[in-house]
């Protein structure tokens, strides 16, 4: 099931194959002259293996941004005595001509070339190397293959005055390919002429010539006894071509559909028409008529229609014509057409806009070559999701990630997918989605935002990410997440919504995670970025979120990462610092925000002497005094202080204030706070705070650390005694309750603190037994 299929792992083929791409140098290649790559003497791969090796190398060079394409990659494959190529699939500017060339002497089965604009006349000339063996060909939207550089003088002077101009290639057919059985010639440049190109072809058993316009199709009888599928797709139809399809009566798949809005069509569906087929082709299992207006009414009064359940049996259908089947249709295109809402529709599979499965079923019949019908699908995906609820979760999550990464490059699909995907991931689908899902998401969102500076897709994408556990569902990709909303701050021009949210994200990153990930993500710019952004908001006067966020993500970048906070100072942090509060003193949580920036840059020792100015000192201790969010404020500009207090009477290297002014201050402060207060911040390490227990040099900085150990442990002893119990504190506490020049009051304070440390040890220990 697709359920069972998302989550199990991937096969060891694919994990090596993967590896291998990634290391080609390490595993199957050496350098030769440091540029081309080649194949050790000693290594001999079946087609099983070099197919999915070239597959898999051109899904990973068109959809892995951190993948380097290489340029000599098909080289590998150009001895098929070493290395054997059967069924590829290229797509896109990935491939040149000169791939093509050197994989000439391969006998390929398949070759599937969609979109490949890079390739011209060359590659036809390659083509006929692979007449003998190819059976299935397609040249989809290769819409430079018919063409060649002619160079119309000849000579090299010639050539810088006249350009090389690009001539259509008439003289080209597939004679020779004697077993060529499908063909797809989709997108096929005008002026070619098809059946010419197609006259040799005795057994076409597969032909596809959508958006390709042929007022004359009669040469298509030549395969009437051959031919099961037919996709004319976007061709503007007569009467004359419903003729020649009638003819074609080995037709197990008939394609008729069209775009509805990207031309004028002329064409008009009728009852006629479809009883026609129905009539003559009655090995019909797949009929796609989706985009075509019906010229009469084919539906069957509702009055005659067979009430009960919603019935498949032709004879019940609610579209006459299809009364004639002689069994259900596999597979019924009517997608954008009136008939998709009719009651009984004789097909197991409906393309359409009436619920859910048959938009899913669009999605998936036209993802591949259709992207302008499927980003209208994946629409009407959108407001299923955002309405109702999807109830095939799993499936509606794999398509759009299919077609985010088929069509990174268009804007629509990225635009409609990334808002689809906002929806589909967010919490009440959360229990149904595997990891190896949610990892599949979240490198298409990544994809799109670096794809897409459009603002759209840049909010849609940001907005999704919202949806996941950050940091932990996005440690795999860490540097590149942050890379990128850092991209997204430092541009000139922001659009608010997504500069508030990409804030967000960017503090939700470096909120608990290891130093090493903070100092990376330091290197990168973080700091700058944040006060770059405080920097506007002071000047436009405005506290909003983002300075809020701005401040909290600084904050949370320093904590206990020493080089942070040196970037902090040394990009005028504290000056900004000190604007912020001018301008803004009623602002609680910012002050508390910066507050606690200020105490993780007071734990550096080698920092503190720039914390020593006059104005420094006396805006921390006249914040001794602020209610502001509760004790938060009062409490981290005590913090500071404590440890400035810790380096001793010395390091005071101003005159005002005195030093025992401020430590009056500081004591009259701690004594105010109420030890059951509830608290706004969270302590990942208490090494910080016991570094000032040992000392004798600043007794306030002791009773300052143990008032927040008591407060700690007191309110939330589940979280805070076993850490002060593992890192160590209360030998340190009792070694600072035998001090002579501790406070009697701090000593009382730590007995408390041994005590409730004993008391929930025993307690989590009689649970235990």
């Amino acid at each position: 099931s697709l359920e069972m299929a998302s989550d199990s792992p991937e096969s060891l083929m694919t994990l090596c194959t993967d590896f291998c791409l990634r290391n080609l140098e390490g595993t199957l290649c050496y350098l030769l002259d440091n540029e081309t790559l080649r194949l050790h003497p000693d290594i001999f791969l079946p087609s099983e293996i070099c197919d999915k090796l070239v597959n898999e190398y051109v899904e990973l060079a068109k959809t892995d941004s951190i993948f380097k394409p290489h340029e000599s990659f098909f080289t590998l494959f150009s001895d098929p005595r070493s290395t054997r190529l059967a069924r590829i699939h290229l797509r896109e500017q990935i491939v040149q001509d000169q791939d093509l060339e050197a994989i000439r002497k391969q006998d390929l089965v398949e070759l599937y070339l969609t979109n490949c604009e890079k390739l011209t006349a060359k590659s036809l000339q390659t083509l006929v190397s692979f007449s003998h063996t190819l059976i299935s060909l397609s040249l989809f939207g290769c819409c430079n293959i018919f063409y060649e550089e002619e160079n119309p003088g000849g000579c090299e002077d010639d050539c810088l005055v006249n350009p090389t101009r690009q001539v259509l290639v008439k003289d080209f057919t597939f004679e020779g390919f004697s077993r060529l059985r499908f063909l797809n010639l989709g997108r096929l440049i005008e002026g070619v002429n098809v059946e010419t190109l197609l006259r040799p072809l005795a057994s076409l058993a597969a032909l596809d010539l959508s958006g390709i316009q042929l007022n004359d199709v009669g040469f298509l009888t030549q395969w009437k006894d051959t031919l099961v599928s037919l996709v004319l797709y976007n061709m503007d139809l007569s009467e004359e071509h419903i003729q020649v399809i009638a003819q074609l009566r080995k037709l197990r798949h008939l394609d008729i559909s069209r775009d509805h809005l990207s031309s004028y069509y002329k064409f008009k569906l009728t009852r006629r028409v479809l009883n026609l087929f129905v009539e003559n082709l009655v090995n019909l299992s797949s009929l796609d008529i989706s985009g075509h207006t019906m010229l009469e009414n084919c539906t069957i009064p509702s009055m005659e229609e067979k009430m009960g359940q919603t019935s498949i049996e032709p004879a019940k259908s609610s579209i006459a014509p299809f009364r004639g089947l002689k069994r259900p249709l596999q597979f019924l295109g009517l997608f954008e057409t009136s008939l998709c809402r009719l009651t009984h529709i004789p097909a197991y599979k409906v393309s359409g806009d009436k619920n859910e499965e048959q938009v899913l079923n669009a999605i998936e019949a036209y993802t591949e070559h259709r992207p302008e019908i499927t980003s209208r699908a994946i629409n009407l995906l959108f407001d299923i999701a955002r309405i109702e609820r999807c109830s095939q979760l799993l499936r509606a999550l794999q398509l759009v990630i299919t077609a985010l990464k088929c069509h990174k490059d268009d804007k629509n699909i990225q635009v409609t997918g990334s808002a689809a995907l906002f929806y589909l991931t967010n919490s009440e689908y959360r229990m149904e989605q595997s990891v190896k899902l949610r990892r599949q998401v979240i490198q298409v969102v990544l994809n799109g935002m670096e794809s897409y500076q459009e603002v759209t897709v840049q909010r849609n994408c940001c907005l999704t990410l919202c949806n996941f556990s950050i940091p932990e569902e996005l440690e795999f990709q860490y540097r590149r997440v942050n890379e990128l909303l850092l991209n997204i701050l430092n541009q000139s021009r922001q659009d608010e919504s997504i500069q508030r949210i990409a804030v967000h994200l960017c503090n939700a990153l470096v909120c608990q995670v290891d130093n090493d990930h903070k100092e990376a993500v330091g290197k990168m710019g973080f700091v700058m970025t944040m006060l770059k952004l405080i920097q506007k908001k002071l000047a436009d006067k405005t506290c909003d979120q983002v300075m809020e966020f701005s401040w909290s993500a600084l904050w949370n970048i320093t904590d206990e990462t020493p080089d942070n906070c040196e970037m902090f100072l040394n990009y005028s942090g504290m000056k900004l610092f000190l604007e912020c509060l001018k301008e803004f003193p009623e602002k609680q949580e910012l002050h508390r925000n910066m507050l606690g920036l200020l105490g993780n840059v007071a734990e550096v020792k080698e920092l503190r002497p720039q914390l020593m100015t006059s104005q420094f000192i006396s805006v921390f201790s006249n914040l001794l005094e602020s209610k502001a969010d509760g004790i938060e404020v009062s409490y981290n500009a005590c913090g500071v202080l404590s440890h400035i207090m810790f380096d001793g009477p010395e390091a005071w290297g101003i005159c005002e204030p005195h030093r025992e002014e401020v430590v009056k201050r500081m004591w009259a402060a701690i004594q105010s706070w109420d030890i059951n207060s509830r608290r706004n911040i969270n302590y990942r390490s208490f090494e910080p705070i016991l570094r000032l227990l040992p000392q004798g040099i600043s007794p306030v900085s002791q009773h300052w650390a143990t008032w927040a150990l008591y407060n700690l442990v007191s309110v939330y002893s589940d979280k805070y005694c076993p850490l002060l119990i593992k890192e160590g504190g209360i030998p340190l506490l009792k070694d600072m309750i035998k001090m002579a020049s501790a406070r009697q009051e701090t000593k009382e304070m730590a007995r408390k603190v041994i005590e409730h440390c004993s008391n929930f040890k025993e307690e989590n220990m009689d649970t235990s037994r």
